[in-house]
């Protein structure tokens, strides 16, 4: 076993992973029957990297030469994040983008740019509304779900479902009946209503105004709705990780609503050994066996959203965490579905501004200290450019602070609330048709790619086994209004 000082070491570790490359080169060109999309919220390139080395120093390693299952995937490409009116994306515009393919305003979702933020007029236009993946795939027969660690109403998950002109209306907005809410769009209407599997927190957006917890400003019991609109299927709303177990296990299941929480679910970090929640991958795989029921196929969202809540607060320690439990999700996910039909797809809806920075030693502890500073203390390789950490130069750290789940990092610019970053994010695929992901690309190109290897809609090609007005189809990409599904 040669050792890293050595040539050799090196010169065999290249070629091992040039022979791993060749191997995959080979496109796959099957119809994706399955899609499973994994969205890190706010997990930059920074984030993987620094999660990486967690990941392999918890296991007893240097942690620099290790991966995350993603970053085994055969194919790579870039993604801008920017929306319509902002340099800097948020969650809700990069959901329409990543979803539907079209970039909309800052603030909003499902809704194309007339529709300025917390315009309800607009809003309420059907011709300012976007088509999902999700609805795409519905009206080919395939299931659906959407799972997340954040309010199943919040800005990433909505944006399968919702159209909304201000990401805040989750449970609220300025008229009930003529602006309807994120949680009432997704009860009442489609695509959200014919969603088989919607697992996440949030359960204070559903329960009538009065009700213990609620955050509702109208008597809309939406869990009783949803319980009449499943009454002629077999359905299970859950609230616990053992209920979420026993729906997945029950082979007639075809709906499941899970509502985990009053708001987010805990911080990995935070979840007492008896918690009732379940883990991400818990969700995950749950999802996938009530989902792959259907000969069909399914599209399935997968949001680890407290990645960005972890960075907004300057939280390093719980961002690397939540991102080590993401890559749980998507290796749960890989482990059992079939490669030859499933297309895995992890990506970013933004960056942050979080940084790895300083000559620390190989191997140095990711959440301790780099180096010292000209006031003579220490500062730590993690560092924000804004956010509400404090001058880390001021006083002498320990690494007992430092390596703390609370520890808040430093930030060069004071604010209340650390912001999104603009730079491109990462994308890793594999499966059939993940070889498309190449280059630099526009966050809307994601969702291309994804109908296009699914077949969904009117974007027909040779691997569909579509045919127009009974004449097989011939290679390369037409519009067309209409015709029949044959596979």
């Amino acid at each position: 076993m040669h050792t890293s000082d050595t040539q050799k070491y090196w010169e065999t570790n290249s070629l091992n992973a040039l022979k791993t490359r060749l191997s995959q080169q080979q496109p796959n060109t099957n119809r994706a029957r399955n899609t499973i999309f994994f969205l890190g919220d706010g997990m930059s390139v920074t984030t993987q990297t620094a999660a990486r080395i967690l990941k392999g120093q918890l296991a007893g390693r240097s942690g620099e030469e290790g991966e995350l299952d993603w970053e085994a995937f055969p194919h790579t490409s870039r993604s801008k994040t920017y929306s319509l009116d902002k340099q800097v994306g948020d969650s809700a515009a990069t959901a329409s983008a990543y979803l539907t393919g079209v970039k909309g305003n800052q603030g909003t979702i499902g809704v194309n740019g007339k529709v300025k933020r917390g315009d309800c007029k607009a809003q309420m236009n059907p011709d300012n509304h976007l088509t999902s993946i999700m609805a795409k795939a519905q009206r080919m027969g395939m299931s659906t779900g959407v799972v997340t660690t954040t309010r199943i109403t919040h800005a990433s998950p909505a944006g399968a479902y919702a159209h909304i002109a201000e990401r805040n209306w989750e449970g609220k907005s300025p008229s009930a009946t003529d602006c309807p809410d994120i949680a009432t769009q997704l009860i009442r209407d489609s695509p959200g209503n014919k969603l088989n599997v919607i697992l996440g927190g949030g359960l204070q957006m559903f329960l009538p105004k009065g009700s213990h917890g609620s955050k509702r400003k109208d008597n809309s019991d939406l869990l009783k709705e949803y319980k009449n609109l499943k009454n002629s299927t077999k359905h299970a709303i859950v609230k616990t990780k053992e209920q979420l177990e026993a729906a997945a296990a029950t082979e007639d299941i075809q709906y499941v609503l899970g509502l985990f929480s009053n708001s987010h679910l805990a911080y990995i970090l935070d979840k007492s050994p008896n918690s009732t929640e379940p883990t991400l991958a818990e969700m995950t795989s749950a999802a996938i066996k009530i989902l792959q029921r259907n000969p069909r196929g399914y599209i399935l969202f997968v949001e680890g959203g407290r990645i960005d809540h972890a960075h907004h607060a300057t939280l390093g320690k719980k961002a690397l965490h939540e991102t080590l439990e993401m890559e749980k999700a998507v290796a749960e996910a890989h482990e059992h579905t079939d490669p030859s039909e499933t297309l895995i797809l992890v990506t970013a809806d933004h960056s942050h501004t979080v940084t790895m920075s300083g000559y620390p030693e190989r191997g140095n502890d990711i959440l301790g200290f780099a180096g010292i500073s000209l006031n003579n203390t220490l500062y730590t390789t993690l560092h924000y450019a804004n956010g509400p950490g404090v001058d880390p130069t001021s006083r002498n750290l320990t690494m007992m602070e430092v390596t703390a789940n609370n520890y808040t990092q430093s930030a060069g610019v004071p604010l209340a609330y650390e912001t999104h970053s603009g730079e491109d994010v990462s994308v890793h695929a594999t499966g059939p048709w993940s070889h498309l992901y190449s280059g630099v690309h526009e966050q809307t190109y994601i969702p291309t790619v994804i109908s296009y290897a699914a077949c969904l809609s009117d974007i027909v090609a040779p691997h569909c086994g579509l045919t127009y007005n009974g004449a097989p189809r011939g290679v390369g990409l037409e519009l067309l209004y209409e015709y029949r599904y044959t596979c």
